[in-house]
């Protein structure tokens, strides 16, 4: 029996694609292959790749020039490119570097075992497609091996807004569902293997719309309520959110679905309603904020977390501290923050830029403001009990980690609980990044 050949998967940017590299693994599984940590004795090496990110192509430019030792030391080894820059840059990334086998696509990964068998019979393997058939069917199911108390999901796929600094819809293509049948038997799957909390991913999760058992398209709220009816699936989430797409039924399941979990990653971009404009957002600073408080009055303790992007095209400093004077209206828990940074082929990257020293210096100002809210957040959930999933054993002796229920790291010194362990645990102590805490 031959030795199984080894797959080196470097993942980038966002949790869909840590979902899309453990489904290439497992695509790639049924062709004989097995991960392994260091790209030093693989015989692929697979780059799964973000376009979000400033300089997003020409990071994994840099990244691929790292292998060319590799490969000259061993012309057998397989290299290739998968996910958003792959998408947005297929045949370029080929002319570039030469020595790049395999281009593929995050909607065509599926074709990952026709692909890898093109390029070892010495053909270049390009497929940057939008093909008509669901991938997640085509896919080799879930190896049955144990897994860790919590996993992402993937349940919506590409974006309708046209956000203008966006490059999704292009390389994700249009807004697209997975029957609630098809979801709620992976999540089935999961629970078997040891999951007790699921992760509801979509580049804008709220639009769901998948076909439901007897017809019709079921919304996300629908689709949570189902999966709650797994009784050892403990928790849920779900993430990226658009305003738009928070209807009555999923603000209301915050508020009657016990295993929803008070925390939501609703992102709002910018306080002014000029930029919500230019960025082509079709909502206001108004608009949301009275939407912040419909939620908090399903559910009055629920984290918020948010996207900010300074510096974006027109922004004058009147815009700016708009933006700020939302972030003290909401308050939030943690968020997101950037520069804006051009993507080529969207409306925005035509504009005017603003100075990169003016937008650095506005990034800096508005992360130490969340930094203060985040670190309140913190602070004030000392004295209160909170439910935590425990994932890992901690640096320090007889130490466990987990994530609370408003997704907050908290380590506890104990011999009680094991991973994957449930328990209420009230916070003694907070710290710059982490809460501790004592078993109830």
């Amino acid at each position: 029996m031959s030795a199984p050949k080894k797959l080196y998967i470097k993942t980038y940017g966002c949790q869909m694609n840590v979902y899309d590299s453990e489904r290439m693994a497992e695509a790639l599984g049924g062709q004989g292959y097995v991960e392994t940590a260091t790209p030093d004795d693989a015989d692929m090496i697979l780059l799964n790749t973000c376009h979000i990110r400033e300089k997003a192509a020409e990071k994994v430019y840099s990244e691929l020039g790292r292998f060319k030792g590799l490969k000259a030391e061993r012309p057998d080894l397989k290299i290739g490119v998968a996910g958003c820059v792959a998408q947005a840059e297929g045949e370029e990334i080929m002319r570039r570097q030469p020595m790049v086998d395999l281009v593929v696509g995050p909607q065509s990964y599926h074709r990952l075992p026709e692909l890898e068998a093109k390029a070892r019979g010495g053909e270049k393997a390009l497929d940057t497609d939008f093909p008509e058939e669901d991938k997640f069917e085509h896919l080799k199911g879930r190896a049955k091996a144990r897994r860790g108390p919590t996993a992402f999901l993937t349940v919506q796929e590409g974006c309708d807004k046209f956000c203008a600094f966006c490059v999704v819809p292009y390389t994700r293509g249009a807004e697209v569902s997975r029957p609630v049948a098809r979801v709620v038997t992976e999540a089935r799957d999961l629970v078997e293997r040891g999951v007790r909390e699921i992760t509801l991913l979509g580049q804008n999760v709220n639009a769901y719309h998948g076909e439901g058992p007897q017809g019709g398209d079921w919304t996300l709220a629908q689709l949570i309520r189902e999966l709650a009816e797994i009784d050892e699936l403990k928790r849920i989430r779900f993430t990226t959110s658009h305003p738009n797409d928070m209807e009555d039924d999923l603000i209301a399941a915050h508020g009657d679905c016990e295993k929803l979990m008070p925390y939501l990653h609703l992102p709002v971009q910018s306080g002014s309603d000029f930029i919500l404009k230019r960025m082509n957002r079709s909502h206001t600073a108004e608009s949301y904020i009275r939407l912040i408080e419909r939620i908090r009055a399903a559910r009055p303790d629920i984290l918020l977390s948010g996207d900010f992007i300074v510096g974006f095209p027109e922004e004058t400093e009147a815009h700016f501290q708009e933006t700020m004077a939302l972030i003290e209206t909401v308050g939030y828990g943690s968020a997101f923050s950037f520069k804006y940074s051009t993507r080529p082929g969207t409306p925005a990257a035509e504009r005017a830029q603003v100075d990169p020293a003016e937008a650095d210096d506005r990034l800096q100002r508005l992360q130490a403001l969340i930094t203060r809210q985040q670190r309140a957040a913190q602070d004030a959930m000392v004295g209160r009990e909170v439910g935590v999933l425990f994932e890992k054993a901690g640096r320090n002796p007889g130490q466990m980690v987990g994530k609370s229920d408003h997704l907050h790291a908290v380590h506890v010194t104990t011999d009680k609980v094991s991973v994957g362990d449930l328990a209420r645990v009230r916070i003694t102590a907070s710290g710059p990044n982490s809460l501790a805490g004592e078993l109830v």
